[in-house]
């Protein structure tokens, strides 16, 4: 049985509506039993010999002679559209179970998302199945439907985007969808990202992390890049979790050392008797512009309730702790944070490595895209077996 690609999809007919849609969710139905099919799947189906070549009416049209159009097998039609990334992910996820579509934005789970192409004809009639630059692409691939079902049902299991391991992937582009990366040797990761990833309470911040119930005016000191506070400081660190006691981590009492941030952000509330310009300045003098970020993330999570330290240790800007009642009773962070601006792009080599950190040590991996003086964008990102 053959194909033929013509405007940047391949029709099939005969009974190609029940060997292929009915029975295995490839494509869509068109009249007469025939079906369309994105060049993707009748790529897998030539792979598998379901198909026996693609006929090229395109070219055939172009020589006025249907009769002497080239038929495809298909290592030639992969060469023609130049879908192998994202081959490779569909011929995966069906080697799992999963029945799977090309985005199309009229179908179930795609018309929610931006930019949502898929396989578009112009990108299907030849060239590479990916830009250089994945940032300018803010739409999904693939539509996976739950094992058991397929695009004759409304329900979606997963939004694919694929890109390869050089590509540039635009922040803003991410959030409730699996990304799946082809790396050079052709092996496939895939992350789950979540634009709105649940952190502490959202509401109005009037728990252990907030502001709530601080001193005022407590003693304290700019010194070198952190702010010293006096002993009366002690609730501070006791029931909050604000710095670390100057005399060490064992130590009873004490001076307490707050770190630039923590500095800049009690100065703000007048919890310190320090100027909240002179802090930030400084911070601004270590930092440059990112501290601004840092503080306003910084801002941002306490008041969710969640108390942020330094992530130093584990390569980020901040670890999380969700329960807590007092530094005697501190439980293990949840989460590491990572500030970037808003326009961040990640390379997926940066990404795999932070979240295999992150998973390593137990904790989830969040980025924070802020605006020196503005919104907070939430990212979670996190390795997946589909």
């Amino acid at each position: 049985m053959d194909g033929t690609l013509a405007d940047g999809v391949v029709r099939v007919g005969g009974d190609a509506r029940q060997r292929f849609y009915d029975a295995r969710g490839y494509g869509r139905p068109l009249d007469r039993n025939r079906i369309e099919l994105a060049p993707v799947e009748a790529a897998h189906l030539l792979s598998r010999g379901d198909l026996d070549a693609v006929v090229d009416e395109g070219d055939a049209a172009a020589d006025s002679d249907a009769a002497d159009a080239p038929r495809l097998d298909f290592r030639e039609f992969l060469v023609k559209t130049g879908a192998t990334l994202r081959f490779a992910v569909y011929k995966d996820l069906r080697d799992r179970g999963f029945y799977l579509s090309p985005a199309r934005e009229d179908w179930p789970g795609v018309d929610d998302v931006a930019g949502g192409t898929g396989d578009a004809p112009s990108s299907a009639s030849g060239g590479s199945d990916a830009a250089p630059d994945a940032a300018s692409d803010a739409g999904i691939h693939f539509v996976v439907f739950p094992r058991g079902k397929g695009p004759w049902d409304d329900e979606v299991a997963y939004r694919i985007r694929v890109a390869g391991e050089r590509e540039r992937i635009a922040a803003s582009a991410l959030g409730d969808l699996v990304l799946a990366i082809v790396d050079e040797d052709g092996d496939l990761t895939y992350f789950e990202t979540d634009g709105d990833p649940a952190i502490g309470d959202a509401g109005d911040g009037e728990t252990a992390g907030a502001a709530a119930d601080l001193p005022t005016e407590v003693d304290a000191d700019l010194l070198g890049d952190r702010v010293v506070c006096d002993e009366t400081a002690e609730t501070l660190y006791e029931r909050q979790f604000y710095g670390q006691r100057l005399f060490g981590r064992n130590a009873e009492s004490g001076p307490l050392q707050l770190s630039l941030v923590e500095g800049a952000y009690l100065a703000q509330r007048g919890v310190v008797d320090v100027a909240p310009d002179a802090v930030a300045a400084l911070g601004r003098d270590v930092e440059g512009e990112r501290f601004d970020r840092r503080l306003r993330t910084y801002a941002a999570l306490r008041d969710r309730g969640v108390v942020p330290k330094s992530g130093f240790k584990f390569g980020a800007d901040f670890r999380v702790y969700e329960e807590f009642t007092d530094v005697d009773s501190l439980s293990h962070s949840t989460d590491l944070v990572r500030v970037a601006a808003p326009g961040h792009s990640f390379y997926p080599r940066d990404l795999s490595l932070d979240v295999r950190l992150a998973g390593g040590v137990r904790k989830r991996m969040v980025f924070a895209l802020t605006a020196a003086n503005g919104e907070i964008d939430w990212l979670s990102v996190a390795r997946v077996t589909p």
